[in-house]
């Protein structure tokens, strides 16, 4: 008997055949797919000057966001010249992590978590240090920052009501903690993280159709649905390890990422199918190129979903937009660092 989750991914394979070229590949070459564009914004930043510190709601975070992954997927594309993007780098990450008077307060002083959304691009930033050939003692500069921001985000009230939401703002909660988690190698909050992930997020965010039954009451379901997807997709990623994929967890009644990866593909496919209320704002820009695709499409051997993928915009310009596409360069979630000479 066909499952309903298997229907749907074949459904969503069956609606691509004839409309896009096929692709046969699961594992694309993101090197090769992504240069240019990574190259340009890499540049980009070369040529400007840091941004003055700020909060992170600001335009400055948000370059920053922008600037630090794509320069070190560039140190990742061109060895060659990645000393010259990592000293680019580590003067961004001197300025927000590292100094007193200009760093970012690692406790927010937040009473909304709402603001916590602000922050989602904090975990792509994580993940790109491990791309950067840093000075050991500034890597060891650097923590003190993230050791004392994984506290607030564990123990403060205001980051446990973002966790404990049953929306994206869990899922950045979750994506957040994981990345800074593995980035310090804390394997006991690491494991919180993937017990979480399996047991109370789940079922608290995924309907067994595989939609995100909270994110269609806001004011922006299609958008906060796209998020939330990629979020969690991040969260698969930083989550699995060689032994234990949480890509394949589903509860006995059927949720789990794989039904909510098909319920969404058609939709990002065409917007106009979406049969829940459209945003009224930026709907005609969605979907964009959305990372959960590619996530998924190697995760469940899905070709489909990466020929979705390279169809899309890869790089929205709004800045509303950009605040819910945290994770702007697969590369750095999909490959390993290129080892560095001793």
């Amino acid at each position: 008997m066909q499952t309903r989750r298997a229907f749907l991914a074949s459904s969503f394979a069956a609606s691509l055949a004839g409309n896009l070229p096929p692709a046969p590949v699961t594992r694309p070459n993101l090197a090769e797919i992504d240069r240019t564009r990574i190259m340009a914004t890499a540049a980009r930043a070369l040529a400007a000057a840091p941004a003055t510190p700020s909060d992170p709601s600001s335009a400055a975070f948000l370059a920053l966001t922008l600037e630090l992954p794509a320069l070190a997927a560039a140190a990742q594309i061109d060895p060659v010249r990645a000393p010259t993007y990592t000293v680019c780098a580590a003067q961004r990450l001197e300025a927000w992590f590292v100094t007193h008077e200009t760093r970012l307060p690692p406790a927010p002083p937040w009473t909304n978590f709402e603001a916590l959304i602000d922050l989602a691009g904090l975990a792509e930033i994580v993940v790109a240090l491990r791309f950067l050939p840093l000075d050991p003692a500034f890597m060891t500069a650097l923590k003190p920052w993230f050791t004392e921001h994984l506290t607030w985000l564990t123990e403060h009230r205001t980051a446990l009501l973002a966790r404990d939401a049953r929306s994206h703002h869990g899922s950045s909660w979750l994506l957040q903690t994981s990345a800074i988690a593995r980035f310090l190698a804390n394997d006991t909050i690491l494991s919180d993280c993937r017990h979480r992930f399996k047991t109370v997020t789940i079922r608290a965010q995924i309907d067994a159709a595989g939609l995100f039954p909270h994110e269609l009451a806001t004011e922006n379901p299609f958008r906060n649905s796209l998020f939330n997807l990629d979020l969690l997709a991040g969260i698969c990623v930083v989550l699995s390890t060689r032994f234990e994929s949480v890509w394949d967890h589903e509860l006995q009644d059927g949720p789990g990422m794989r039904s909510a990866i098909a319920r969404h593909a058609p939709y990002i496919a065409n917007r106009n199918k979406w049969p829940y209320p459209a945003d009224p704002t930026h709907f005609a820009l969605l979907p964009c190129r959305r990372p959960a695709l590619v996530f998924a499409g190697r995760a469940y051997g899905q070709p489909d979903y990466v020929t979705l993928w390279r169809t899309l915009n890869p790089d929205p310009t709004d800045p509303e937009l950009l605040r819910t596409f945290p994770i702007r360069q697969p590369i750095l979630w999909q490959t390993q660092p290129t080892p560095r000479p001793l």
